[in-house]
């Protein structure tokens, strides 16, 4: 069996990239994608023009326009961005089918078994760096047996190790030591003092199989993929290179810096694995008639689609899946198209069910100068689940009665909607909750199910129409007044019944219900009129009466 072998791939400047990729009129001057990162907009991804000008990643936007005053930026999007690197590990599966994506700007594939379909290993890297060039893109690359030595090969080699002065480490040259180095050889007065023991870096990107342990030594510690307060602490303490911590104990350090260090280092040496998972390819599930000659009349395409819906369905059922929304794509000889779209209450992969809303499109086809090729396409599934009947032979046929005649208010919600729009087709369920107005909420038809009968039932009638509180002239006092007016008109009570205590939900602060406790009443006028009165105790508003609905 081969030795596993893995290829990290990092773009460095994808954000930026991207962007000039779309603009490619763009002037050639310093670029960069801004973030906001802490209530400050900072540069997060930077052009080569932006690099060569001094500017850095995580810089403040006002640092950089400073020392840039030519600097050209734009919004970052993460939502692009990704679906930017989505595509880059399709096109990186000509080199295998193994390719995993690495947020934000990463691409991990596994070569093992697949590099000599490109001569070896480098003449791959060599095919990577044209492709990215052909594209626009800068790309960093490593090889190594494991993702974590990919990994760190593809971001450090090549670079120097930080040698930074906090005076803890205790390998590191006192301030006061400078003055005695004058006279040591290749040193000028005045510049860096000289870093003993410190090797020429390797700039072959690719690690030799069962060498990761000697290619990954002289990189830093923060190529291990540790956060940056870890890494930190470890270089304050003398551990600058991978190598001084692979001969550390492995108890001390999980001890002191945690387990997630251990594991890093274990992962990136080979001693715990480390699986490459890419991503599952998205289901399609699209048909098409490439027709011999141009169509116009709506029988040929009622034909067209008769023809196209069965294999749809086939392919459905084998993935278990049912079509929710479903385009109708029709190519004119004039190389224009129309796409017409339809959806359904309830996902199905049957033809009688779709066909149906596909033919009331018919009126809306502009056949132009004829029509020589016909695509459906399901692009929004859901599963289909089945269902097994229950033992019981009655229940089994209530279950079969159920399902033979739920299909009915599917379809006539599917072709109202074909119309009107399904979010314009709505239905009422029950809430919990024992605010009078809380007690039921709306739910769009196509995406919920009827609500179980009967309904929760209120401790008292409720009025047949609820609207927000309106305010009664009459005395501010608990007890039921004999007569009030309201909306300009004066009444007289004539019969009562209540009251009924709402208390508020505590835990929300609405401002119809900022009034404190209800005391409410049905109440019948001199007019006929059967009102539902409620006396507010106060709270965060003063107290009155208010009427909150009607009877009749």
């Amino acid at each position: 069996m081969p030795n596993r072998r893995i290829l990290s791939l990092w773009f460095p400047r994808l954000a930026a990239e991207r962007l000039l990729r779309l603009d490619r009129g763009m002037l050639a001057q310093p670029f960069a994608v801004v973030e906001d990162r802490r209530n400050t907009q900072v540069l997060a991804s930077l052009s080569v023009e932006a690099s060569a000008a001094g500017l850095t990643a995580g810089q403040p936007l006002r640092d950089a326009q400073a020392m840039c005053p030519e600097l050209l930026t734009r919004l970052a999007n993460p939502q692009a961005e990704a679906q930017f690197l989505a595509v880059l590990r399709r096109w990186a599966g000509k080199f295998s089918p193994w390719v995993s994506e690495e947020a934000p700007a990463s691409l991990v594939v596994d070569l093992t078994g697949c590099a000599h379909l490109f001569g070896g290993e480098e003449p791959l890297l060599h095919q990577v760096a044209e492709d990215c060039a052909d594209l626009g893109l800068t790309v960093q690359t490593g090889v190594a047996d494991t993702v974590g030595a990919a990994w760190a090969l593809a971001r450090y080699a090549g670079q120097p190790v930080a040698m930074s002065r906090t005076g803890d480490a205790i390998d590191q040259e006192a301030y006061a030591t400078r003055a005695r180095a004058a006279k040591r050889r290749h040193w000028t007065k005045g510049g860096a003092a000289p870093k003993p023991g410190v090797e020429a870096a390797d700039l072959n990107r690719i690690a030799p199989p069962g060498k990761a342990h000697s290619v990954l030594a002289p990189l830093p510690v923060s190529a291990l993929r540790i956060d940056p307060d870890t890494a930190e602490n470890l270089v304050r303490l003398g551990l600058r290179r991978i190598g001084d911590l692979s001969g550390t104990p492995r108890a001390a350090l999980a001890r002191r810096f945690g387990r997630a260090l251990v594991q890093r280092l274990d992962q990136a040496l080979g001693m715990e694995p480390e699986p490459v998972s890419p991503a599952k390819p998205p289901l399609h599930f699209a048909v098409r008639l490439t027709l011999p000659e141009p169509i116009g009349l709506d029988t040929d395409i009622i034909a067209a689609v008769d023809r196209l819906l069965p294999e749809l369905e086939a392919r459905l059922k084998a993935k278990g899946r049912g079509a929710r929304r479903v385009k109708f794509q029709l190519f004119r000889a004039d190389s224009t198209m129309q796409t017409l779209e339809v959806g359904m209450a309830r996902a199905s992969a049957s033809p009688d069910r779709i066909k149906p809303l596909l033919l009331m499109k018919l009126p809306d086809i502009d056949a132009g100068f004829g029509i020589d090729c016909v695509r459906i396409e399901a692009h929004v599934t859901e599963p289909l689940h089945d269902r097994q009947h229950r033992g019981h032979l009655d229940a089994a046929a209530q279950v079969n009665a159920r399902l033979s005649a739920n299909t009915a208010l599917d379809d006539l919600i599917g072709r109202l909607g074909a119309r009107i729009g399904l979010d314009a087709i709505t239905r009422m369920h029950p809430a919990d909750s024992h605010i009078p107005e809380k007690t039921s909420k709306r739910l769009a038809a196509a995406w919920s199910e009827p609500a179980a009968a009967p309904w929760p039932r209120a401790p008292t009638p409720r009025p047949l129409l609820i609207w927000r509180p309106e305010p009664v002239q009459g005395p501010d006092m608990p007890a039921l007044p004999l007569s009030f007016r309201w909306r300009g008109r004066a009444h007289e009570v004539v019969t009562a019944r209540g009251p009924e205590r709402i208390s508020p939900e505590w835990w929300l602060d609405e401002p119809d219900w900022r009034s404190g406790v209800r005391d409410y009443y049905q109440v019948t006028t001199g007019h006929g009129d059967r009102l539902w009165l409620y006396y507010a105790h106060g709270g965060a508003l003063s107290s009155g009466w208010f009427c909150h609905g009607s009877f009749s």
